[in-house]
């Protein structure tokens, strides 16, 4: 605990009324680790993870990357998932990570991963149709399906990842 100034030792005017310690001192953050043993310091991040807990926001994210496209047949709304998983993955790595590791590896790394949970919806949406007893190969099943929204959609995820995670 930081050393109290020492009392103003004038003598009191009458009527006057002083304090004997400051009322702000009540709010001071108690030093003495057995004074408060309930009280919890923050963890620092780590990058370790940081990239667990974004790859478990990616993994989410080609879940229902296969659950809207595969299932309920939504495509276009593939791309509001593509953003969602960029932004989730970033957000997890910070969260994660901390200030363990620099901005620039911090973004690209997110944006990676996010990129990667978008290609593996897309494979996973691949899977799905073959049980449904689709006979093509992967880029010509992609290709006639999505169109350009699979290139859009990896193009979002990672360009909201890098920025979330800056």
């Amino acid at each position: 605990m930081a050393a109290m100034p020492p009392p103003d030792d004038a003598p009191q005017q009458p009527g006057e009324r002083r304090l004997t310690r400051p009322p702000s001192e009540r709010y001071r953050e108690v030093e003495d680790p057995d004074a408060a043993p309930h009280a919890a310091t923050p963890r620092p991040g780590s990058p370790a993870r940081g990239v667990a807990f974004a790859v478990m926001a990616a993994l989410v994210g080609a879940a229902l990357t296969v659950v809207l496209g595969g299932r309920l047949t939504i495509s276009a709304g593939l791309l509001v998932v593509a953003a969602l998983t960029g932004r989730a993955a970033a957000l997890a790595l910070v969260a994660g990570a901390g200030a363990s590791l620099r901005s620039s590896r911090r973004a690209w790394l997110a944006a990676g991963i996010a990129v990667g949970g978008v290609v593996l919806g897309q494979v996973g949406l691949w899977l799905y149709a073959r049980t449904e007893g689709g006979v093509l190969a992967l880029p010509d099943y992609l290709g006639q399906t999505f169109g350009l929204l699979v290139p859009i959609q990896v193009a979002l995820a990672l360009a909201i990842a890098w920025w979330s995670a800056r």
